[in-house]
């Protein structure tokens, strides 16, 4: 059984179509990144997955079963997603910000448990934010942020993880530390993940499968190599590339042609 299936769905905020007939289904441990232009639903179809939002024809099925007919603690507690940056309304610590992921765990009226701080601690270890655990969420850098909200996201212990551009704030070195934590998560938990990015080389270098939409609909799924094809590109994001194999992994590489 796939741990998400999607079954022609279709999406609007308005009277014009965001995601059109949507269908597509992902083993447990997968890693899949969705790509395409700006505008065409990636952010959406996280936001479907999640549950977030509800699809107006069609259906979402995680391990099988409808999101319409899961309680928000059963989503919380399967489904993490990690927004592109989330804005500090309160002034909380960043410590209580990684504990909200222990929320689906806890009754309404119960106090942290010595399980949730280790589990919350060792999810801020993990993402290198145990350091400033005691400063304000919004006295951090955008940087800080995104590895706190990746933390809060680890700390839900998920079975599939949504990822919206969230490498984007993210220095070189503190990039290539999570998605190794990525691979290592998926390797040793079978964590599922999905992301979105607009870095088709980083998609490549990470993913098994990459979705690529385009206004709206799924224009192709595959693996790198199938999907990032010089004709994809240049129907989809109307630009002329190489494609070769990049030399230190072997993954598919696409190079602008300026």
């Amino acid at each position: 059984m796939s741990i998400l299936c999607t079954q022609s769905i279709s999406f609007c905020y308005t009277d014009k179509p965001v995601l059109e007939d949507i269908s597509f289904g992902l083993d447990r441990a997968e890693i899949v990144a969705v790509i395409g232009p700006n505008g065409s639903g990636k952010t959406t179809l996280l936001k479907l997955i999640n549950a977030t939002l509800f699809p107006l024809s069609g259906r979402v099925l995680i391990e099988g079963k409808d999101t319409k007919q899961w309680t928000r603690r059963e989503i919380a507690r399967t489904v993490a997603i990690v927004p592109q940056e989330s804005p500090a309304v309160f002034p909380f610590f960043a410590e209580e910000i990684v504990m909200m992921g222990r929320f689906p765990y806890r009754g309404s009226l119960a106090f942290e448990t010595r399980m949730d701080y280790r589990i919350a601690r060792e999810a801020m270890a993990q993402t290198d934010c145990l350091s400033f655990a005691q400063r304000r969420f919004n006295e951090l850098s955008a940087g800080e942020r995104q590895r706190v909200l990746i933390a809060r996201a680890l700390a839900q212990e998920p079975k599939i993880l949504l990822l919206d551009e969230s490498t984007v704030f993210l220095d070189l070195k503190h990039q290539a530390q999570f998605l190794s934590l990525l691979r290592q998560l998926n390797r040793d938990r079978h964590l599922t993940v999905i992301f979105v990015t607009h870095d088709v080389n980083l998609a490549a270098q990470n993913a098994d499968q990459l979705l690529l939409l385009y206004k709206g609909k799924k224009y192709a799924i595959g693996t790198p190599a199938d999907v990032l094809t010089a004709r994809n590109m240049k129907e989809v994001y109307d630009v002329d590339v190489g494609i070769d194999l990049n030399p230190h992994d072997g993954s598919t590489r696409v190079t602008l042609l300026t």
